[in-house]
């Protein structure tokens, strides 16, 4: 297989389908990324411009509004997938939408083979709060290889930054499953989106 291009992310990418539940998954016939993290987070931020599109991921203001495991089909003949994951650690959500966003979110982490990668994102401003490490503990129960993504670093001056990332990156270090090296972006001023492209279609190709 030759190397893939980043120029895939300007060639056709569309929604393909929500997951409420495990039965409603997508066939397990291209390999699969996945974007997990905090509500408002930044996530589908992120992803619209990984994709260098303004409307694929519905972005809001409402934080917890995904609740279900959202597929984009990437390339034609299609080449791999993203999926974007319900946002977690939203206060307001009723305890049993947490339960069973969890359960979704567990379930499709240890059964889903032809996941490549998940790449966790992290707010610079605030860094790993408990509901991120629960997440990361799950990763590294289901033996799923992720890497941090810290997002909004156009919104945290360059020295606090600096001292976000150190702090992040001695925890990413306890954990097994996770790269050992940050992506560092923002989505407003396109920092690091070039990186991100390069690890997600290096992680597709691994």
């Amino acid at each position: 297989m030759e190397p893939l291009h980043p120029k895939i992310f300007s060639g056709p990418i569309s929604f393909l389908k929500s997951a409420p539940q495990l039965q409603f998954l997508p066939d397990p016939s291209v390999p699969e990324i996945a974007f997990a993290g905090r509500s408002n987070v930044g996530k589908s931020s992120l992803i619209n411009a990984l994709t260098n599109r303004n409307g694929l991921a519905r972005t809001s203001n409402t934080p917890g509004r995904t609740q279900e495991l959202n597929f984009f089909d990437v390339g034609d003949p299609l080449i791999f997938r993203i999926c974007d994951m319900p946002g977690y650690g939203f206060a307001k959500a009723p305890p049993k939408t947490v339960k069973k966003w969890r359960y979704l979110i567990n379930d499709y982490l240890r059964g889903r083979q032809v996941l490549q990668r998940t790449f966790v994102l992290i707010d610079s401003r605030h860094g790993i709060k408990d509901t991120d490490k629960d997440v990361l503990d799950m990763l590294d129960k289901a033996a799923v290889s992720y890497r941090i993504v810290m997002t909004k670093a156009d919104k945290v001056k360059s020295d606090a930054l600096a001292k976000m990332a150190e702090q992040v990156e001695a925890e990413a270090r306890k954990h097994p499953a996770a790269h050992p090296e940050l992506l560092i972006t923002s989505s407003e001023k396109k920092q690091g989106i070039e990186d991100l492209r390069l690890a997600v279609l290096e992680s597709v190709q691994s």
